[in-house]
């Protein structure tokens, strides 16, 4: 056992010895003795008090609740979840190189937590000593409109950088996802996409500059980390390469109006059609349209179902809209009567689900301690399912019960990114991107192995739709069942690496050699070195 080992188990080990065992609970006392040492440890490079001030331990009565703040998947909150040791909670750079060099010195692992939207909990949940790393207070942003750019830090929320956007200006905004609680850092250094993928690509292709750092507790820029690092952190995941502080966007042009639509049919109303006519006509229209249809089993009438919902954003106004659709796609029966002509900032709202006039102040709202059940699973589409395949998915739909599928359209801007461009290969020849989603309420083992097994048999199933040599999936729609890692060996990594990245998981492991060969930079499905 080397020392690295050794030191955590050896602070472990005193602690259970220590006198204070007998006047307080073993939960309160355990994190004392090393919440000591990581005090004195950042007090050499920042003042004691704002150490202090950053640092909860297990028996600081405000532990739970900071930790269940930016816990998204009630599967990792209960009391046999891991829990960290330590939540570090910097409010200054300076707070994240000192605790990036703090947690080497005393031999434990750190987590890195921006919105905690982490759908497997890997940026919060270790089976190994850990401190988390939370980046909550990171949240600043700075827009220049001279410049038609924002500097936007980790820990700030999608919500956040829209409201910011729209602030400054009702004729810009960003490319990435429609939740609006989601954490930026997370967002884009998984590569980050949203309902104007078609038109301007992924966040990733729109970051020109960022702040991260690296093993050695160095703050570093684009110019000084060097184009590899700069190019891992937009796609391959962060977190295997170090701690990114802020990234620097570009905006994009979005007209003054748009156009948001809705439509629902169950089987009965042709439902199969519309998919079917849906695979050719979403992928190949016009760019500044987006039309995600969502695929539910439902019951109407006592008797169990299949139903599509189509929802787009259009970048233009809706009798342009009504014409394209009604050339391209006259199944869909689009009229101008259910088109709703809106701004772009009330369009992410709508988008969110919130009810027509909210405030684009609701956006700011984190909502702390929201969390389901949930289980999702991804993959990629590259020849059109035809519709005995499509027939045969709708009763395996209701075979399962529950289980959803929404299906996101790429082409257009998709299609001209070179998939080597950054480390999210995934572009020109695929259709379009599937999400695997269960969600429930139920807790317990029984529920969540119900719930788990019922999106992994569809699948299962679907096996013989999608890709294949490798089966992609997208890191973002994390799902530890890819794959994964217990001795950061390049073969374990290859096995989930291969389906997030293709051929670029290469590439990711020689930055990674590069610039954390010692892998202190570490989870259950990061980017290992190569062995030496």
């Amino acid at each position: 056992m080397d020392r690295a080992t050794m030191r955590p188990l050896l602070l472990l080990l005193l602690l259970l010895l220590s006198p204070v065992v007998f006047n307080l609970r073993l939960s309160f006392a355990a994190s004392d003795p090393i919440n000591q040492s990581l005090l004195q440890c950042l007090s050499k490079t920042i003042p004691a008090g704002e150490a202090s001030s950053i640092v909860y331990s297990q028996s600081h009565p405000s532990y739970s609740s900071v930790l269940r703040a930016y816990i998204r998947n009630a599967r990792f909150n209960t009391s046999s979840t891991p829990k960290p040791l330590l939540i570090i909670t910097p409010s200054d750079d300076s707070h994240v190189s000192a605790a990036v060099t703090c947690a080497q010195t005393l031999g434990f692992r750190l987590k890195i937590r921006s919105g905690g939207h982490d759908f497997e909990g890997l940026s919060y949940v270790s089976d190994d000593p850990f401190f988390v790393l939370d980046m909550f207070k990171l949240r600043a942003i700075t827009v220049d409109m001279a410049d038609e750019s924002a500097w936007v830090g980790a820990g700030a929320t999608l919500g956040e950088l829209y409201y910011d956007i729209w602030k400054n200006s009702g004729v810009h905004g960003f490319p990435a996802g429609v939740c609006p609680t989601v954490g930026v850092g997370g967002h884009i250094s998984g590569a980050g996409y949203g309902n104007m993928i078609r038109k301007y690509g992924l966040s990733v292709d729109h970051v020109v500059d960022a702040k991260l750092v690296d093993v050695n507790g160095r703050i570093l820029d684009r110019k000084a980390m060097g184009e590899d690092l700069f190019w891992a952190i937009r796609g391959g995941g962060a977190a295997s390469f170090g701690v990114v502080l802020a990234y620097k966007i570009k905006l994009v042009p979005v007209p003054e109006k748009v156009t948001v639509f809705r439509v629902e049919k169950l089987i009965a109303e042709k439902a199969t059609d519309i998919a079917l006519k849906w695979q050719s006509v979403a992928p190949a229209t016009a760019d500044n349209l987006f039309m995600r249809m969502l695929i539910q089993p439902v019951t109407r009438n006592k008797k169990k179902t299949v139903r599509i919902t189509v929802i787009a954003l259009y970048l233009g106004d809706s009798d342009s809209l009504v014409s394209l659709l009604n050339k391209d796609f006259p199944e869909l029966g689009i009229v101008k009567q259910i088109c709703n002509e809106t701004s772009w900032i009330d369009s992410v709202l709508r988008w969110a689900n919130f009810a027509p006039a909210t405030p684009p102040t609701a956006l700011l709202d984190r909502d702390p301690n929201d969390a389901d059940f949930l289980k999702r699973k991804s993959d990629y589409v590259q020849t059109p399912i035809p519709r005995k395949g499509l027939e045969s998915l709708w009763k395996k739909l209701i075979e399962i019960g529950k289980v959803g599928l929404v299906f996101n359209p790429y082409g257009g801007q998709m299609n001209r990114v070179k998939s080597d461009e950054s480390p999210f290969p995934h572009r020109a020849g695929n259709l379009y991107k599937i999400q695997y989603s269960v969600t429930w309420e139920q807790p317990g083992t029984e529920a969540d192995k119900n719930f788990t097994t019922q999106v992994k048999l569809l699948h299962e199933f679907m096996t013989q739709f999608v890709s294949r040599n490798p089966r992609s999936a997208y890191l973002n729609y994390r799902d530890i069942d890819v794959g994964r890692t217990r001795n950061w060996s390049y073969e374990e990594g290859k096995t989930y690496g291969q389906s997030y990245f293709n051929g670029n998981y290469e590439r990711l492991v020689d930055v990674k050699t590069a610039v954390d060969p010692k892998n202190f930079f570490r989870n259950e499905q990061s980017i290992p070195p190569r062995s030496k």
